[in-house]
């Protein structure tokens, strides 16, 4: 009833603070977004906060393996205003991913940008907050709810101080905005939950991202693999949204007649030029206006006309189409010429100068307004959520472990004492800390999953880096600690392992750190290489050679000393989990020997002669040092998130820059790549004001 009677109150809210006139708010943002905004920046509400974008001679440069460069965008001016749905249409390839990427500060760091970019007639690059981008990919965590989904994304960047009240009606606000209701209580789908549809994860993605009420939103073909129905849906929905006083950018590839008509204006490209829509060669009657534009600067329908016709495939009727009697190149060059000497090519340039004039207020919302604290325990919470509801994340490996260890235990049932039960001992051991932690590799799939979930929200600024490697951590504790205390109750008590409290606690700890510094290892893995089978090849290729390093294939004093013994063996946490197993099994054993008549066998005698282990270690010190490589793996994945952010793309931004210099040197031009902007790290991109919000 609580939530009806909450949502109830949003509706009766929206439908009585609905504009009047042509439906856009004064100031730029409706009653509930400017509540927000004041929430957000303490602040009393003043001016026009509504977001005027635009942008003159826009060329961007992109740096080839060989040195060559190559335009991608060239000479682009326009604007977009509020109240204003614009769409930027043009066939594959024609820039206009890379036009979107240039306008929100996302442009690779091979890629220069020249030109001009007012947001409120000033040069300033677009805060979190200011500026949303939807990218085409709808990386969603499928087992939550749209409910959830949305409910989380407001823990995480609403801040602490505001009510749960409050942030519920705006969850449940941007729901109704969204046209969610329906579908509110259904999980988002994965592999094994059947959820939502493709046209509601769309919209899903989107309410994510204007949860903080942007003033600019950018989409990268939000209609992209949705029927057509779906794609009016979203279309109308981003329609709506911008009627709110907002700014709204996307990228559509070829619309149908009734999403073009949803356009207030269409921005045309191919190959990185500008087009207007009216001009050129007319629209015949009966076809879709959106085909009509593209078919005119398509140089791909040349080359099937040119196939089709060597072929013989196709006879080719006289036709009145003009499009018919010239070529691609020679209908864009019209199209260029004609629009350049237009009435609307003038008109165009005066409106973007009159838009770079206006001084409208710059809030800066200094992205995620949530402390670290309540970024962390939400994520947890959240992560802990997705890992029990999904299957393969952690309860099939229990299962897989279960049935693994009883195998174990069957096999080297009751090993007992006998001589031939050494040797049996040591490969028990051998096999449960090799084999048996290295199928921790069958959850990569998910860690990828997991990364590209992040990936998403760290670029809109919605946690940091050390929330997110804390949260993992945390969350997967009580799973892994499950699957290794049954798993390792199972082996030990079926082999019947060395007896007593303290040995049955050591097996299953060393167990627990041996699996945990896998699961590490493979999210560090996961970070620099997101494709599934190449992530496997690595984790696998890398605890293959730890287990040769070991001390069971290869004797530790047998190991050649140079790069194996020292440092490999000291760095495979199999060497660590083996040599502290032996002495918590075999130390403190009597064992029989050959024939009755020989003395028996002590364990401290085969530990130091049969496996060479340094009995002057501890075995405490062997598992101290497997908890410490967790912390050590856990910060190399902190460390390699932050080189993919940070080092990489400066990287390769002067690798760029420098075949742009030997380029130019070698054909003496005065061209250089300095003059051109660099695109910067998301260091620089993410960058926050307010030093105690804890970013990092």
């Amino acid at each position: 009833m609580k939530k009806s009677s909450a949502a109830d109150e949003v509706v009766m809210e929206i439908e009585a603070n609905k504009p009047q006139g042509n439906g856009l708010v004064v100031g730029g943002l409706s009653p509930l977004s400017e509540s927000l905004w004041k929430e957000k920046t303490n602040t009393e509400f003043v001016g026009d906060v509504s977001a005027r974008l635009a942008w003159k001679d826009l060329t961007v440069t992109v740096t080839l393996s060989n040195g060559d460069t190559q335009n991608v965008l060239e000479k682009l001016s326009g604007y977009a205003e509020p109240g204003s749905f614009t769409a930027l249409m043009g066939p594959s390839g024609s820039g206009k991913s890379t036009l979107l990427d240039a306008l929100s500060g996302r442009l690779a760091a091979n890629a220069f940008l020249s030109g001009a970019i007012l947001l409120n007639g000033r040069k300033a690059k677009l805060s979190f907050g200011t500026a949303a981008y939807v990218t085409q990919d709808d990386n969603l965590i499928g087992t939550l709810t749209v409910r959830e989904t949305i409910s989380y994304s407001a823990r995480l960047r609403l801040p602490d101080r505001m009510a749960w009240s409050d942030k519920r009606a705006l969850v449940e606000s941007t729901i109704i905005e969204m046209g969610l209701q329906d579908c509110a209580d259904t999980v988002i789908g994965n592999w094994h939950l059947r959820g939502i549809s493709g046209g509601e994860r769309r919209r899903v993605s989107i309410a994510v991202e204007i949860l903080m009420r942007p003033r600019l939103l950018f989409l990268d073909e939000p209609t992209s693999g949705l029927d057509s129905a779906s794609a009016f849906f979203v279309t109308q929905t981003l329609r709506g949204l911008s009627r709110d006083g907002r700014t709204v950018i996307a990228s559509i590839h070829q619309p149908s007649s009734e999403v073009f008509e949803l356009f207030d204006r269409l921005y045309l490209l191919s190959g990185g030029k500008t087009f207007f829509a009216q001009a050129g060669f007319p629209c015949p009657a009966l076809r879709n206006p959106s085909d009509h534009f593209l078919r005119c600067i398509n140089s791909d329908f040349d080359k099937v006309k040119a196939t089709l016709k060597g072929s013989m495939k196709i006879r080719f009727e006289a036709t009145d189409d003009p499009l018919e009697k010239v070529t691609t190149a020679e209908a864009i060059r019209t199209l260029v010429d004609s629009y350049a000497t237009s009435q609307y090519c003038y008109s165009a340039k005066e409106k973007i100068e009159e838009i770079s004039k206006v001084k409208g207020t710059v809030l800066d919302s200094g992205g995620s307004q949530a402390s670290f604290f309540m970024q962390a325990i939400t994520l947890t919470a959240r992560s802990f959520v997705n890992m029990s509801r999904d299957f393969g994340y952690y309860w099939l490996r229990l299962v897989i472990y279960i049935v693994v260890t009883i195998c174990i235990g069957t096999i080297y049932l009751n090993v007992g004492t006998s001589y031939n039960s050494i040797l049996a001992r040591g490969a028990c051991a051998s096999f449960v800390f090799g084999f048996v932690t290295f199928m921790s590799i069958g959850g990569f799939p998910s860690f990828v999953e997991d990364m590209k979930v992040f990936q998403r929200e760290r670029l809109n600024g919605h946690y940091g880096v050390t929330a997110f490697v804390i949260s993992n951590t945390l969350s997967a504790m009580p799973f892994l600690i499950l699957i290794t205390f049954i798993s390792g109750t199972v082996c030990y008590f079926m082999v019947r392992l060395h007896p007593g409290l303290s040995h049955y606690l050591f097996f299953v700890l060393c167990l627990y750190a041996s699996v945990t510094v896998v699961e590490s290892l493979m999210m560090a893995i996961a970070s620099v290489v997101p494709n599934f089978l190449m992530g496997i090849i690595i984790g696998a290729g890398i605890q293959g050679i730890f287990m040769l390093v070991s001390g069971y294939f290869r004797l530790p004093k047998d190991i050649p000393k140079p790069f194996w013994r020292y440092p490999m063996s000291y760095i495979s946490f199999h060497f660590w989990a083996l040599q502290g197993q032996y002495q918590n099994d075999l130390k403190g054993l009597i064992f029989d020997n050959q024939s009755p008549e020989l003395p028996k066998i002590p364990g401290e005698y085969i530990l130091e002669n049969v496996f060479q282990i340094d009995m002057q270690r501890s075995k405490w010190v062997d598992l101290s040092v497997l908890f410490s490589m967790i912390i050590i793996y856990r910060i190399i994945f902190f460390i390699m998130i932050k080189v993919n952010e940070d080092v990489t793309p400066w990287v390769r931004g002067y690798i760029a820059r420098r075949r742009m210099q030997q380029k130019n040197a070698n054909q003496n031009t005065t061209v250089t790549p300095f003059a051109l902007t660099q695109s910067p790290s998301l260091r620089t991109y993410v960058q926050t004001r307010a030093s105690g919000t804890g970013k990092r």
